[in-house]
């Protein structure tokens, strides 16, 4: 009898730790392939003077290093979940907080992208005193600092909870942001956010459009950039609606815990984890890398390693 119970119990710590390789695999995966493309489409916009020098570049790239670092960030909370890891509060805080910090960035980059877009179009004349170099720089820092008043203001919800806490004892489940910050009132400010960026941002994305749109009808408009504007503000809208579609992980991941069994649990949060962290932050390089033509031939010869190609100066 104590011998069945043994091997029944061996069992089942064995597919519990097969289950949880799958599932480390099939997140992992596709995540260090996308991983592997950002990363070459970041080099490959930092070995052009070309990229370098161009404010929609620049402004690409930081939107690639807000993504990279997202995905890596939610890539070691996922494993450290379906590792059943538990880890201190002051460290999964920070994990956490790296991870709303990098989330943040997307919406807000897009929104200058936009902009830099309809003055391309609707200003062609005043776009090179406008988007400059200089103010694109200061533009990404106000976005980052927006994003990190942002954090530093979720994290004063804390105030009511002792911080020896924090830095010694372990969480009593694997770290989520809902377990870093037990708190209503922080859940109800997320939301509130993420409304006002969402709307903010998705009416300055619409509006842009809208201006070219109008613009294209000027006899005195190239019609050929505009509507390559067009194009670019409907990706945009896109990214933005992806970019903010981690705010829906922990809600439905919160909602299917209470309806499904666990061992359908565990599968559909490896679906939902890829569907809405892992693919929005990997459709930027497969957008820009693929669609833009001065970034193409770049893109394509750092991936086969291929003999050097000639990158013509982008025009606006």
């Amino acid at each position: 009898m104590s011998s069945s119970l043994f091997n029944i119990t061996i069992e089942q710590q064995y597919q519990g730790l097969l289950e949880r390789i799958v599932l480390s695999f099939l997140s992992t995966g596709p995540a260090c392939f996308f991983l592997i493309i950002n990363g070459i489409l970041m080099f490959s916009l930092r070995s052009k003077p070309v990229f370098r020098y161009t404010c929609r570049y620049i402004l690409l790239y930081n939107l690639l290093v807000a993504d990279t670092a997202q995905l890596v960030v939610t890539q070691v909370l996922f494993l450290l979940a379906v590792g059943r890891v538990r880890i201190t509060y002051a460290v999964c805080g920070t994990i956490t907080t790296m991870a709303n910090l990098t989330a943040g960035i997307s919406p807000l980059i897009l929104v200058i992208m936009s902009l830099e877009r309809y003055v391309a179009v609707c200003y062609p004349l005043r776009h090179a005193s406008i988007i400059t170099i200089k103010n694109t720089v200061l533009a990404i820092i106000a976005a980052w600092a927006v994003s990190s008043l942002n954090n530093v203001t979720r994290n004063l919800f804390l105030i009511e909870y002792s911080y020896e806490k924090f830095g010694k004892v372990l969480m009593e489940d694997y770290c989520t942001d809902v377990g870093w910050i037990p708190n209503s009132l922080c859940d109800d400010y997320d939301r509130a956010y993420n409304a006002v960026v969402f709307v903010s941002a998705g009416l300055t994305v619409i509006s842009s459009y809208t201006g070219v749109v109008i613009a294209a009808k000027s006899a005195s408009t190239d019609k050929a950039s505009a509507l390559k504007a067009r194009k670019t503000l409907l990706l945009h809208l896109v990214q933005l609606v992806l970019s903010l579609s981690y705010t829906f992980y922990y809600p439905l991941l919160l909602a299917l815990a209470t309806t499904v069994r666990r061992i359908v649990f565990v599968w559909v949060q490896d679906v939902i984890y890829v569907l809405f962290i892992v693919l929005p932050r990997c459709l930027t390089s497969l957008i820009y890398g693929l669609r833009d033509q001065t970034i193409r031939p770049v893109l394509l010869r750092h991936l086969f390693c291929r003999s050097k190609l000639s990158v013509e100066p982008v025009t606006s």
